[in-house]
């Protein structure tokens, strides 16, 4: 294995000339816009940021399109990015302006420089920025952000160095867009924005070095090991996996992908196809999910381990079965139990276990065993049946179970086994927060007893567009009026949580509930409350009763979650 060295703008080159290509084993790009900045952090305070695994190979190799343009390769050889990818896509797409393609869109990567950081550089992961656009709809459950003012946010913007671009922060003349300075060797711009007047101005020489600091990036050289063309693609794979599972780089599913397609060439494409219509259908789950359906259904057991000893012919039969399974499983959870996004689930294992099922029956169930299948979906999604312990381990029991002829009665008796009586106490919820299976049960429940926007009256839902109606959970006891005298973990509570439009959950802010209830129980009726199990007590919506109100709202929350589950 030779040695080798190059520069960030020499590799960044490479990929825009199509002289440096990705291989069918790589996984897809799958970098968050905030790991880019934290990335760049780290090159512009000059930290080590690992090396670079390349293959040059005259063998036609199965490729795949990289998540930035490139031109078509004018060489007859290649040579293949193994280990990198991530890192060097995300500066391709930063120095160049280009958008990045994240499963079949186009996202741009824009990034903000501070030219007034501290001179002391402070965590990069103080502020945890949205990740999403807001014509992005990620399905997730997003966080109230009412409870830190905007001079807060600010406070802690700058003192960051690097933030994922946002339309205010581009505003203020010390933020500068990081791929402008990347595009021109002149500061004089940026420092004109920054207010800058002349030489003379004691900002000059500070913001013009930090200028220079960020375009020397372009100049950070990263060790290249370079494997050499004899070498056939099975054993680069072989290569691949053991680097990537030494230093666990990569995900189980992704070393799992390197095997399957060394073995099955040209088998991506399939995988990222029915991806892709998985995803149209609202069901975009990570190629990982599709993989491990693929060895449950060749193998009857979920682990990845197997994968080397599966013959071709024993892949692309499990991939025919595996796909007809993951249709039933998406058609039951969205017209049987309501479930209309992987937001909603609390593993994406449930849809295996589902599908396998609806195999092992060929797809003919009575109409006792599909309520007694809804039951199971529904209580195991609110218990967290693949959230608790080892998740490979107890998807592998209930297929177990699926493989020697058990049923949904069977799936019902071994969630019992795990997580004892299957009905919600209310002393289960306290100390759940939204990151809680039950969380995206209440969801559910909630939508189902006709809860709505506070003020606009559209029902909760969660592919709403614009930010006005958009969904958002709710403090109910705002954060701000909490946090002198209770914990956080408290304020977070599942009980003091609901779910309105971004619209109400800002101009409520971080007024009391004593104080907002009033006006909107005047304008929307009491039963707008009632809907979300919201006490409405006016004894309890004082902060010394907070405990109190958890109290109360937990018991009528798990009484409605068991009527809606029918335990």
């Amino acid at each position: 294995m030779a040695k080798a060295e190059a520069t960030v703008e020499e590799l960044v080159g490479m990929i825009e000339r199509g002289e440096l290509r990705l291989p069918e084993m790589q996984r897809r790009y799958v970098w968050k816009r905030t790991q880019v900045r934290d990335l760049l952090d780290s090159l512009y305070r000059g930290y080590p940021s690992g090396a670079i695994l390349v293959w040059d190979t005259d063998e036609a190799v199965p490729l795949q399109d990289m998540a930035v343009s490139q031109q078509a390769n004018p060489y007859k050889s290649t040579r293949l990015l193994l280990d990198g990818q991530q890192r060097l896509t995300s500066l391709s797409a930063v120095i160049r302006g280009e958008p990045v393609t994240v499963r079949d869109s186009k996202r741009a990567v824009e990034l903000l420089f501070n030219l007034d950081h501290p001179a002391a550089l402070s965590v990069v992961t103080e502020v945890n920025e949205d990740d999403s656009d807001e014509d992005d709809n990620d399905d997730e459950l997003s966080e109230d952000e009412a409870d830190s003012t905007e001079d807060e946010l600010q406070q802690r913007f700058n003192r960051m160095t690097f933030v994922v671009a946002d339309k205010k922060l581009e505003q203020l003349p010390h933020w500068v867009k990081v791929s402008e300075v990347f595009k021109s060797d002149n500061p004089s711009i940026f420092l004109k924005k920054a207010g800058v007047s002349g030489f003379d101005d004691p900002n000059y020489e500070r913001y013009s070095q930090r200028l220079a600091r960020l375009r020397a990036i372009r100049k950070y050289t990263y060790r290249m090991d370079v494997l050499e063309r004899g070498l056939s693609y099975d054993e680069v794979t072989e290569i691949f996996v053991r680097v990537n599972s030494l230093g666990a780089k990569l995900r189980s599913s992704d070393l799992a992908l390197a095997q399957i397609t060394a073995k099955w060439r040209n088998s991506l494409k399939i995988f990222q196809a029915f991806q892709t219509k998985c995803a149209k259908a609202g069901f975009d789950l990570d190629l990982g999910v599709h993989l491990k359906n693929l060895v449950a259904f060749a193998t009857g057991q979920s682990k990845f381990a197997t994968v080397g000893g599966l013959s071709v012919e024993r892949l692309q039969e499990g991939w025919t079965d595996c796909c007809d399974g993951m249709e039933f499983a998406l058609n039951f959870v969205k017209s049987n139990v309501g479930i209309e996004s992987p937001a909603l689930l609390s593993s994406p294992f449930l849809l295996i276990a589902l599908g396998y099922l609806g195999h092992k029956r060929d797809y003919e169930l009575s109409a006792e065993e599909s309520a007694r299948l809804r039951y199971w979906v529904l209580v195991a999604n609110a218990k967290g049946r693949y959230s608790r312990g080892s998740s490979e381990t107890i998807l592998d029991q209930d297929l177990a179970t699926l493989r020697s002829g058990g049923g949904p009665k069977d799936l019902t008796d071994r969630l019992r086994q795990q997580v004892g009586r299957l009905d919600i106490a209310p002393e289960e919820l306290e100390g759940r927060n939204q990151r809680s299976a039950v969380f995206k049960t209440m969801f559910l429940t909630f939508r189902a007893a006709g809860a709505k926007d506070w003020r606009s009256q559209v029902a909760i839902a969660l592919n709403h567009s614009g930010a006005r109606h958009k969904l958002q959970f709710h403090h109910i006891f705002p954060k701000a009026i909490l946090k002198a005298s209770f914990t956080g973990r408290e304020a977070n509570d599942i009980a003091n949580l609901c779910f309105i439009g971004g619209k109400t959950n800002r101009q409520i802010s971080d007024k009391s509930p004593a104080q907002y209830f009033p006006g909107i129980q005047e304008k929307a009726g009491p039963g707008v409350f009632e809907a979300q199990c919201i006490p409405t007590d006016t004894a309890l919506l004082a902060v010394d009763a907070y405990k109190t109100f958890l109290q109360e709202r937990r018991s009528l929350i798990a009484a409605r979650l068991n009527k809606f589950l029918g335990s």
